[in-house]
């Protein structure tokens, strides 16, 4: 959630803790720029103390597919229309109903997360990968998810470790694009989501060929 009034946003985060959310509030547009990779879904109000929340909203919707409703005292019929332009996928007028934004979060889930009418048949089961992953001057620790190259810590996002881990964990194999999708992602993701953390990873490493995309199948593990 992002809401710049104190007492909305703990009002507003205690609603939705008592309905099993586990809710998150920050109260500027760089604070949510820095958080919105570990979001399902972002309450977004527009009127922010540092950015304009639309330029917020087309931020993070260049970069992932995260659902996003505005929330907002912003009620003409052109601010509904800037906010749907700009990537929201809902548009909620203040002041409203807690009732009414629990439905539209529902609605946009559902919508971000459709149902799968048959299950697919199970994968087969795979060895854990080791504790500590060593490839190179490349090393991963699991239990710490810690990532070091020649000595020198990497800083990685949630995201970017849990990419670089599953590429590690199969150094011999080409991960196909649908595969790492789901196991970094899950229900949530785009092909450009993919490629913005594949080209992130590689800056972070300090050289592309760490990753290694491989056309029209998806991505192994490279080295510099």
């Amino acid at each position: 959630m992002v809401e710049n009034d104190t007492k909305e946003a703990e009002c507003l985060t205690r609603g939705l803790r008592r309905h099993g959310h586990e809710a998150v509030s920050v109260a500027t547009g760089g604070a949510a720029l820095r958080a919105y990779e570990d979001a399902d879904l972002i309450l977004l109000d527009l009127d922010l103390p540092d950015l304009d929340g639309l330029e917020v909203c087309r931020t993070v919707r260049a970069a992932c597919d995260v659902p996003i409703i505005a929330v907002t005292a912003r009620g003409t019929e052109l601010d509904r229309v800037l906010g749907l332009q700009a990537g929201a996928d809902d548009y909620l007028t203040k002041p409203y109903g807690f009732q009414e934004l629990m439905a539209r979060m529902d609605a946009v889930m559902r919508r971000a997360r459709p149902r799968r009418r048959a299950r697919a048949a199970p994968a087969p089961v795979a060895e854990p990968p080791p504790a500590t992953i060593r490839h190179g001057a490349l090393v991963i620790d699991t239990g710490s998810r810690e990532v070091t190259l020649d000595g020198r810590r990497i800083t990685l996002t949630r995201k970017e470790f849990d990419l670089l881990h599953l590429l590690a964990a199969n150094p011999d194999s080409v991960i196909p694009r649908k595969h790492v999708m789901q196991q970094v992602w899950g229900d949530s993701w785009s092909r450009r989501t993919v490629d913005t953390h594949v080209s992130t990873l590689r800056n972070k490493l300090g050289a592309s060929t760490w990753v290694i995309t491989v056309r029209g199948v998806g991505f192994r593990l490279g080295h510099a």
